[in-house]
């Protein structure tokens, strides 16, 4: 009888997690790299309980496509690289593609997000624990704004690592 057992993807997903956001400083971390990375001149953010409630980050960068905002959630997907030989040249702060898929699988997601596109709508995404909620279009400026509540909700063994307010 086998006893080693291939995890179902979510699992998988919220093992790796841990990996890249610890604690609510990693998400506001890797949030702000990716604002920066949009190229936004102009980027605030919001805390709430420590992060434990609520990380909220809004920009003014360069936005993302329907199809862009359709896939970012997804582990490995990135703007910053195509082969392994871009890794020699980045300009970056991120490339791996696994930081919104990260924070995603853990948390429940908001994003809201229009490209320099002057004829383009915004779209809404939403991710609770890493299922898509729901996806929209609407009215929206250019840029991209992130909102992360209830940081570890899936992992409640983790909430007790975390120092109170």
């Amino acid at each position: 009888m086998s006893i080693i057992k291939l995890l179902p993807e979510n699992v998988a997903n919220q093992i790796a997690a841990g990996e890249v956001v610890h604690r609510p400083s990693s998400v506001v971390k890797e949030l702000l790299e990716n604002s920066i990375d949009s190229g936004a001149n102009l980027i605030t953010l919001i805390i709430k309980d420590a992060g434990k409630t609520l990380i909220q980050v809004f920009d003014n960068g360069s936005g993302m496509s329907k199809e862009d905002l359709k896939i970012c959630c997804l582990r490995h997907s990135t703007s910053k690289i195509k082969r392994s030989e871009d890794l020699y040249s980045l300009k970056t702060m991120g490339f791996r593609g696994e930081a919104l898929s990260s924070i995603s699988s853990v948390a429940q997601v908001s994003i809201v997000s229009r490209s320099n596109d002057k004829n383009s709508l915004g779209y809404e995404l939403k991710i609770d624990g890493g299922s898509e909620k729901s996806f929209n279009e609407i009215i929206c400026n250019k840029g991209t704004s992130i909102s992360v509540k209830k940081f570890i909700f899936q992992r409640s063994c983790k909430k007790k690592f975390l120092k109170s307010d």
